[in-house]
This record gives C-alpha cells, structure tokens and sequence, in this order.
C-alpha cells in the first residue's frame, strides 16, 4: 500500500465515491489505501455529507503547517514510555478519535477521550490536555461537561488541589449505564404520545411499538452492563500466563 499524506487528486476520488454511496473500504480497495485512512480523512473534514476534496487538502496543509511552527526544532512527536513507538502511538490516537466520531460523539469530545484513554494514568489536568491536543481551555472545558454528562469521565483534585479529569475502569459501565437511561427516556415519551394521539390509531399504535421496542433495548443494554462490568476490572491473560504450567505444589 502506498504510503504519505494523501495527495489532491486522492481527496477527489474520495469525494467522488462519497457522491457514489460507496463505504468506505470500497473507497479504499479503488485507491490502495486502508480503510482507517479513508475514514480517518472523511470523519476529520466534514464526515460524509459535508466532504469536500479541496478544502479538506488545504485543512491538511494548514494543519501541518501549524504543527511545523509549534513543534521545536529537532523534536517529532513526544517521548513515549515503555519503549513504545512515539508516531505509532499518535497514529492509533488518530484512529480512536475517529472510532469514538462515527460512534456519534462530537469530534472535540472524541480528542479528549482519546488523549485520556491512551495516559498510563487515565487522567489529565485541564492545562495537560489542552497543550497535547493544541487547543484552548475553553474547548477542553466543553469537551469534558459532555463526557460528564454521558458518564465517561469524572473530575478529582489531585495533592496540590488541581482538578483532574479521570477515566477509570468503570467508565465504559458508566457509559453504558447512561445510554441504557437515554434509551428509556425516549421511550417514556413516545409512550406518552399514545394517549395524545389516541390509542389504536395507525400513529399511536407506531410510537407505541417504538416504546416497547426501547424498553426492550435499555433493559437488555443495563442487564448486558451489569453483568460484564467484572471484565473491565480483570486483568487481560498474557501469553506467559497460557504457557506457563502449574505453580509448584499444585496438581
């Protein structure tokens, strides 16, 4: 696969299979690049309705020229731990903000979540986030009242009393636990439309389905996140863990 920035004329066949109806793997195939490429480009330029080759090509100039000015001389991407490769890293950071995009969150809330999920930590003062993304407190501010607001993220104060935003092992729960409530509030109102437009007719037995059918999907999601939530506070199984016999003094 050809590798480097997309090039214009790319920008436009994406455009033009975008204005096709093609998804984007098909996209992809045509210009032997990876999908992720493909939705990486659509879902940080507009997403699929409002794409548009040339101004997306000059956002990526001028993204790059930006980075070029802030970056100091001689540094690329920040020191990783671990040995971890630093581009690698900032690649996949790239990829898990368009993963939380297409999952419908905002593309600022997506950056913040992303940045906090991928810290050893899982937490970042205001000011931490906002000199790693290059954006203004203000944005940050905003980004996290929604992560609040959707249970993905909680506010600490650290020893010298600055508040931390925190992503903990509970915070996918949480997540999914508030859905489970969104997706039953609706349904509590399509129900209520029933009596208004009259039980039995074609438009209240129609909101009356709906409300079964989102009863059905909050109960289902909340009873699905109660009874995983010990997942995400287990440990993952490493390979040595597999091949390693019984401990002594065990049959």
């Amino acid at each position: 696969m050809p590798g480097g920035r997309l090039t214009q004329q790319e920008r436009r066949q994406i455009a033009l299979g975008l204005a096709d109806d093609l998804s984007y793997a098909e996209i992809a195939r045509g210009l032997d690049r990876p999908t992720s490429t493909i939705t990486r480009e659509v879902m940080r330029n507009g997403g699929p309705a409002g794409y548009r080759a040339d101004l997306a090509h000059r956002a990526t100039e001028h993204r790059a020229q930006r980075r070029r000015q802030s970056a100091p001389r001689g540094t690329g991407a920040s020191p990783q731990p671990y040995g971890r490769d630093a581009e690698a890293v900032r690649a996949y950071e790239e990829l898990f903000t368009t993963a939380m995009m297409e999952s419908g969150a905002p593309k600022m809330m997506s950056r913040v979540m992303a940045c906090l999920t991928l810290t050893d930590s899982g937490s970042l003062t205001a000011s931490e986030l906002a000199q790693h993304l290059q954006v203004s407190p203000a944005s940050v501010s905003k980004a996290v009242a929604y992560l609040e607001s959707q249970g993905m993220v909680r506010r600490e104060q650290d020893e010298r009393r600055r508040e931390r935003y925190v992503v903990d092992d509970d915070v996918w729960y949480r997540s999914m636990m508030a859905s489970a409530r969104s997706t039953l509030q609706v349904a509590a109102v399509a129900r209520q439309g029933v009596g208004i437009l009259h039980s039995g007719t074609p438009a209240a037995e129609r909101l009356e389905n709906i409300a079964r059918y989102l009863d059905f999907i909050s109960e289902s999601t909340a009873r699905a996140a109660e009874q995983a939530r010990d997942i995400l506070r287990t440990k993952p199984v490493t390979a040595s863990d597999e091949t390693a016999g019984p401990r002594a003094g065990q049959g």
